[in-house]
This record gives C-alpha cells, sequence and structure tokens, in this order.
C-alpha cells in the first residue's frame, strides 16, 4: 500500500532525507558527500544521477521499498519568481532547475532527484516553497536605482512553515494573520506576511541584518569604493559579503554559542558585536511593522539563532511594544517538505503547475 512520502533536500555537500507517514518522520539522514566525489562534476545539476543513487541506497538499507511510496518530494531551488505552495514537479521545471534559471545552487537538485525517483514508479514529485517565492508587491520592488529592483529571495520555507503552525493555534488560517517573521540563521531573512502573503523581503545575501557570515546591507558608497580599490576580485569581494562577513568578519567564528560564550567571560567586543545584530534584527522587524502598518497579529523568532535565549532577549526588548513575539526556534525543513505534498496528497491543497504560475 502506497502511503509514505520520501523528502529530499539537497545541500552543497550532504543530502538531507527523510520518510514520513503522513506527518510523522519514521527515518531521517544526512548522507554525506566528500569534496573528492563532487568535483567529479562540471556542474551542480550534473550531480542528480550520483546524489539519486545515495538515496535509493539508503531507502534500501532501511528496509523500504520504492513501492510503499506515495510522493516524493523535493527543496525547491531558484527558479523564476513564483507565488508560494506546493508545485507538481514538471518538465519545464526540471529545465530551469538544470540551467540554474536565478544561480546554480544544490537545492536545485531537489526536484530534478524527486522526478526521476517518482517517474519510476508513476507517482508525483513535489517541491515546496522555493527560495524562489514571490509575493511582493510592486511597490516593494522599488529599489532607488531604476537599474537594480528588488528581488524576492527568501527563506520561505522555514517562514511559510512555522506561520502556518502559528496561524493554527490562534484558531486561524494564515490567509486571516499578519505576522512578522524573522528567521535567523547562517542568512538572515526578515518578511512581512500580510494575510498570509510574504509581501516584501530583505535579500538576505545583500541587505538587512548582518548574520553569522554575511554582511547584510553596508553603506553602498563605501562598498563601491572598497569594488574598485583593486584589493579584491569580484570573486574575493563576494566572498567577504557573504561568508566572511557579519560574526565571521568581526569576531572569526559563525557559531553564536560561542559569541555568546566570550561574552559570559567578559568580553565586551563580542557583546557589542552580538547586541549589534540583534539590534539590526530587531530595527527590520521595525521596518516590517511599517510596511502592515502596525497591524501586526504576531511576531516569530525562528530558525537555528533562535535557539539563543540572550539573542531572543535582546530583540524582544526592542520589538514587544509592536506585537507578542513566538518564537519557534530551529528550521525543521523536512517536516515543512512533508507537510507540504501531504496537503496536496490529503486534498487540503491543490498542486500548482509551475508554468500556469511564472512568467515565461
Amino acid at each position: 500500500m502506497r502511503e509514505l512520502i520520501l523528502a529530499i533536500n539537497p545541500g552543497s555537500t550532504s543530502t538531507k532525507v527523510a520518510i514520513f507517514k503522513g506527518t510523522e518522520n519514521l527515518r531521517q539522514q544526512n548522507i554525506s558527500h566528500s569534496a573528492e566525489e563532487l568535483a567529479k562534476f562540471e556542474k551542480i545539476a550534473d550531480q542528480y544521477e550520483f546524489r539519486k543513487n545515495a538515496i535509493l541506497e539508503w531507502i534500501k538499507e532501511e528496509g523500504f521499498e520504492l513501492s510503499q511510496f506515495i510522493a516524493i518530494v523535493g527543496r525547491g531551488g531558484l527558479l523564476r519568481p513564483m507565488p508560494s505552495g506546493t508545485y507538481l514537479v514538471t518538465d519545464k521545471m526540471i529545465e530551469d532547475l538544470k540551467i540554474g534559471y536565478q544561480g546554480e545552487h544544490a537545492s536545485n537538485l531537489g526536484g530534478i532527484i524527486a522526478k526521476s525517483i517518482a517517474d519510476s514508479q508513476g507517482i508525483n514529485a513535489y517541491i515546496v516553497d522555493p527560495v524562489a517565492v514571490d509575493e511582493f508587491e510592486d511597490i516593494a520592488r522599488i529599489s532607488g536605482l531604476p537599474e537594480i529592483p528588488r528581488r524576492s529571495l527568501v527563506h520561505a520555507l522555514n517562514i511559510k512553515a512555522v506561520s502556518r503552525r502559528v496561524a493554527k493555534k490562534l484558531n486561524k488560517k494564515l490567509d486571516e494573520v499578519n505576522f512578522i517573521v524573522a528567521h535567523l540563521g547562517g542568512g538572515i531573512s526578515v518578511a512581512p506576511l500580510k494575510n498570509g502573503r510574504i509581501v516584501d523581503v530583505n535579500n538576505a545575501n545583500e541587505g538587512g541584518p548582518f548574520s553569522p557570515e554575511r554582511c547584510g546591507g553596508v553603506p553602498v558608497g563605501d562598498l563601491v569604493k572598497i569594488a574598485f580599490s583593486g584589493k579584491y576580485t569580484y570573486k574575493e569581494l563576494k566572498k567577504k559579503m557573504v561568508g566572511q562577513g557579519g560574526l565571521v568578519g568581526y569576531l572569526g567564528t559563525n557559531d553564536a554559542r560561542e559569541v555568546v560564550k566570550r561574552i559570559n567571560e567578559g568580553d565586551e567586543y563580542a557583546k557589542l558585536i552580538f547586541e549589534a545584530m540583534a539590534y539590526q534584527i530587531a530595527k527590520e522587524i521595525g521596518a516590517c511593522a511599517a510596511v502592515l502598518c502596525g497591524k501586526v497579529d504576531r511576531i516569530i523568532l525562528t530558525g537555528g539563532l533562535a535557539h539563543s535565549n540572550l539573542l531572543n532577549e535582546l530583540i524582544i526588548d526592542r520589538v514587544k511594544f509592536i506585537a507578542d513575539v513566538e518564537v519557534v526556534p530551529g528550521e525543521d525543513e523536512m517536516l515543512a517538505l512533508a507537510e507540504g505534498a501531504f496537503r496536496v496528497v490529503n486534498g487540503e491543497e491543490e498542486a500548482k503547475i509551475y508554468e500556469k504560475e511564472v512568467v515565461i
């Protein structure tokens, strides 16, 4: 009997996989891939057969058969701008995932692998709330330079998943609430949800608060000077902004636990930098409150950094006047993927068709 859902979440050096019965997680594994193994492939899309075989081997080792699965769901990648939802993986979507429409990223493999496995069983493959989710209102796209529109690239999977859970807790549907959600991880996305739609967000790679390893929004004039100083290549400067910025740039670590340890040991500089990160997050939340005209049902702090009580306290002290704050630490992406697929399988939601929702 087909009743299981396989969730696939490819990362840069590993592939997370999980088997669900409904929304119950039966098995989960993080399959690691060595640098030597991945170096054999010229493009990320070329890795799909290698990663798929590793997944199939794991399923077999766990004692499951492909004939038990009712659907396969993969992490969505850098597709065309698209509304939120659970999408059927179609041939056109596969084309865009393979070319990396908005960039090459391991998450592009999620839909490719899911469809390959699903096709072998005559079942459907889905993706859920990819990074490319775009529900911006037109006013949010204006940047100040006509040549550079603001783009929606957002931690949509976790933001939407925790928003649904908090809305349910309030006995409301997602489209009945206004939330501000701060996804606090290696990158930080702070998004206002208007009737459940992500109508604005900072691009975590280019703006908003600095994070454990990203610089966030910096003075643009000084950034231009550095870019033309001859000191850095384009690649080096990009790495400095994303990878070597934020806590890494100031304190040499991206581990918030290490920073809190230093603070507890009396490191005043570490305290200043950590408080500055909280300050910038709170300031971004305040900006989102303006987007929602002050009509905010809840502020939600989520992501890995939300495990830090100190960070949460520093943020909450500054934003609690806006609305009550819910802390939902971590980012259970595997559950979020399974929930999205299950809503379609269970008939609660209709799967969206990529070609009908995006501009081709």
